[in-house]
């Protein structure tokens, strides 16, 4: 399996994989989708009572919306994750009470009138961290408050993968199509339907030429067909390479999209390994072959007695 990088931004990724096959390109499908471990606000407490902001100014502690609604917002909310400083709680040695090595801790504060965003939650980590785990799209509203109004937050977040909820999701849009193969006969590119190609194809792979048909656009193609459907004696040829593939896919910001691609290749060799393990440590076949039942003879009934 080789990967051919075509585009590679902070947050979205377009690459081809070649010498592959349906079954490796939809396995690294699931794991862009569901396997990547991530951090997510996952815990979320509310202060309930007067509160007071910078200027002195009392308020009382409510928002238009439930504690719920407000909950799931913060959850869904990409946290920057960084798996070289934390691990999921069940694996830390804190037994999953929560330390620094696999929670963060975020803290919101806000009066109305005015607009909750993303950006007011701030990470209650070292000053040195403080930049780095502070979310990345600050502009995501939360609530709108109004006068006399105000929220007091603290939230958790901790390690998890999108097995178990979405807000653990890394990846988004994430998709593959066999790599287009798009053949023009010679003999036929100067033919008038042939030429036609060019304003059918939604996706002008096509263009003329001198005269002539000619692929300008081939991995543009959608394999819709909808050219060899217009031209009904042959000249053009639309296929797709079961091998090759053409990958992409976005991030929610909480990986870059180089991160999620290699954090997603080494979670399938891992997966490989284990599943390699475990098949050399299956016994021989005659151990796997059901055991014909062991039938006992009934025991015979004894004979009456002589009174």
């Amino acid at each position: 399996m080789d990967i051919e990088i075509i585009e590679m931004a902070e947050r979205k990724a377009k690459f081809i994989l070649r010498n592959s096959s349906p079954a490796m390109a939809n396995a690294l499908r699931r794991t862009l989708l569901s396997d990547l471990p991530k951090m997510a606000i996952h815990k979320v407490d509310f202060y309930l009572g007067p509160l007071t902001d910078d200027n002195g100014r009392e308020c009382e502690s409510s928002t238009p919306l439930f504690d719920e609604i407000i909950a799931h917002r913060l959850g869904m909310i990409p946290v920057p994750t960084d798996l070289d400083l934390f691990v999921p709680q069940e694996e830390c040695t804190c037994g999953g009470a929560g330390c620094p090595n696999c929670t963060i801790e975020y803290f919101l504060n806000k009066s109305g009138p005015c607009t909750v965003y993303s950006g007011d939650l701030l990470p209650m980590v070292s000053p040195e961290l403080r930049e780095k785990f502070k979310v990345k799209d600050e502009f995501i509203p939360i609530v709108e408050l109004i006068n006399d109004q105000g929220v007091n937050i603290s939230a958790t977040a901790v390690m998890g993968t999108a097995k178990r909820h979405v807000k653990w999701q890394v990846c988004n849009g994430v998709g593959y199509k066999y790599m287009p193969v798009v053949r023009v006969d010679p003999a036929a590119a100067s033919r008038d339907d042939v030429l036609e190609c060019r304003d059918v194809c939604p996706k002008k792979v096509f263009d003329v030429k001198d005269g002539r048909l000619v692929v300008v656009d081939e991995m543009g193609c959608s394999l819709c067909r909808a050219c060899t459907e217009h031209v009904k004696d042959g000249g053009v040829t639309v296929t797709g390479d079961d091998t090759t593939f053409l990958f992409k896919f976005e991030t929610d910001g909480s990986y870059t999209a180089q991160q999620a691609l290699d954090e997603a290749l080494k979670v399938l060799r891992e997966e490989a390994k284990e599943f390699a393990e475990q098949i050399e440590n299956i016994g021989p076949e005659s151990e796997l072959e059901p055991k014909p039942p062991v039938i006992e003879e009934p025991e015979p009934e004894p004979e009456p007695e002589d009174i």
